[in-house]
């Protein structure tokens, strides 16, 4: 792994390359360009606003101590985060199995097209945490931007987590194609087992302790829990929580390069 590290190092101009590819061609000859980064999450936002908080008559918790009392915000505060994760393990999917003229005939380390597309998509994470601030300080408070460091960390971390997961299945989508489509239910399974569109109030009132327990140990939904500290409560995420984030970055990334450096070998014969 420590090999990987030092060869990723040398290569980094390729990253950069590759990275700006990604980001040149994202938009191109659309008339809207970047402005969709906008347009989406928020039209996202608008449909699941409508649903649950029009039909469904969800209510959020109020901030604390922000005192903000806003579905919208609620869910702009978690649903953010979790499409980026979405869209960095789904570009992580397609890496190898796109990029099939550069995995055969190029000798390069090939995680780097991985990293490219991680790196693509936190850009655009940027766009949108800017547009959630934005949005935030109008209508919550400008008590928000005192805690964009504390953000800016935690996009980090929860960046290396969804980069260990695109790294395993990068690779493992070339010798099993089908795991796209698993991929999507498992996504879709992960999106309602994370309190997203829920409160944790609301999860612990309608199951047992067991499954509560391990629900609020999913790592997702630590993040989004540590989000909505920063975005909607405007207060810190506790200690304990950060060293869990950090803990599971950490293990993802490993894990995922390991998995990548061992099943990288058959690659070109593959792809």
């Amino acid at each position: 792994m420590l090999h990987q590290v030092r060869e990723l190092y040398r290569e980094r101009e390729l990253l950069v390359n590759l990275t700006l590819r990604e980001l040149r061609g994202k938009y191109r000859r659309s008339f809207l360009g970047w402005a969709w980064s906008m347009i989406n999450p928020l039209a996202t936002i608008a449909v699941f606003t409508f649903v649950f908080k029009v039909l469904l008559t969800a209510l959020p918790p109020i901030g604390d101590p922000s005192g903000v009392d806003s579905f919208a915000l609620y869910l702009l505060s978690g649903l953010i985060p979790w499409n980026f994760y979405s869209l960095v393990t789904g570009m992580g999917l397609g890496a190898m199995l796109g990029n099939p003229t550069l995995v055969r005939k190029v000798h390069f380390q090939r995680e780097i097209l991985v990293f490219s597309q991680v790196s693509f998509a936190f850009v655009q994470f940027m766009i949108e945490m800017a547009i959630v601030i934005v949005v935030v300080a109008i209508f919550g408070g400008p008590w928000v931007f005192w805690r964009i460091p504390e953000a800016m960390v935690l996009m980090l971390v929860l960046t290396v987590f969804g980069c260990g997961i695109a790294l395993v299945l990068s690779v493992a989508a070339v010798y099993f194609r089908d795991l796209n489509y698993l991929w999507t239910i498992v996504l879709q399974l992960s999106f309602y087992a994370t309190p997203v569109v829920y409160s944790d109030e609301l999860l612990k009132e309608n199951i047992g302790e067991p499954w509560l327990t391990i629900l609020q140990s999913n790592p997702l939904a630590i993040f989004v829990r540590s989000f909505r500290h920063l975005l909607y409560d405007g207060r810190s995420v506790p200690m304990s929580t950060t060293i869990q984030a950090v803990l599971w970055a950490m293990i993802s990334l490993t894990i995922g390069l390991v998995v990548f450096g061992r099943l990288q070998r058959r690659l070109a014969e593959e792809v």
